[in-house]
Formats: structure tokens, sequence, C-alpha cells
């Protein structure tokens, strides 16, 4: 099921500036910047792999990534973890595995940072 961009950019427009989408070999990336001059990366690959990355280092030092890179086997979410505001910063995932629901439970989650 294809993801519905028009609907993500309607409900989250009070943060959504423009969506772009990416095809790079068999991984297609969607860019979103967001209306506070920081952006999100999402890509998804055929074999499965993911990455939900919130690039806001050049504003406040910090980054938000959901992603189930093999690394950090520590945690209990393995593979599947979460960098809460820096690279060194790693937690447990409890992301949806289904793109459309992950994509708005980021998307919530940028939306509750942005209110602080």
């Amino acid at each position: 099921m294809p993801l519905d961009l028009s609907k993500i950019s309607t409900k989250y427009g009070e943060i959504i500036a423009n969506i772009e989408v990416i095809r790079i070999g068999t991984t297609q990336k969607i860019r979103i910047m967001l209306k506070d001059a920081s952006y999100l990366d999402f890509w998804f690959s055929e074999t499965g792999r993911y990455s939900y990355h919130w690039e806001r280092r050049h504003m406040d030092g910090k980054i938000f990534r959901f992603d189930n890179a093999p690394h950090h086997v520590n945690i209990s979410t393995f593979p599947h973890h979460f960098h809460n505001g820096r690279e060194n910063n790693v937690v447990e995932s409890s992301l949806s595995r289904m793109p459309e629901e992950a994509i708005s439970q980021v998307l919530d989650f940028v939306q509750e940072f942005l209110k602080q």
C-alpha cells in the first residue's frame, strides 16, 4: 500500500512546509521540510531496512532517529532502536513496523516537541 503523502501533508500542515520523494536504487526516501527549517528523512528498502531521521543539528545540535540498523545489540527491541537527541543516546523503540503508522508516530513526536 503506497503512502498517502497528501493526507500526511494535510494532517500535519501546521508543521510541514514541503514533501519530496526521492528514489535511490531500491530505496525510497521521503524528505519532509518543516516550517522551523529542520527536516525529516524517511527511507525504506525492499529488504525491510528503515530510518526515520529528524535533523536539527544546525539548529540546536539535536538529532532524533528511529532505525533498525543491526547494532546496539544491548537494546531490548534490537535491531529496532531510537537515537534520542544524540547519536550516542540510544534507547528502545516502540515505533510501528507499518510505514504509514510509523510516519504518523514520528510526526506526532515532532509536533509535540515543537510545542515545548
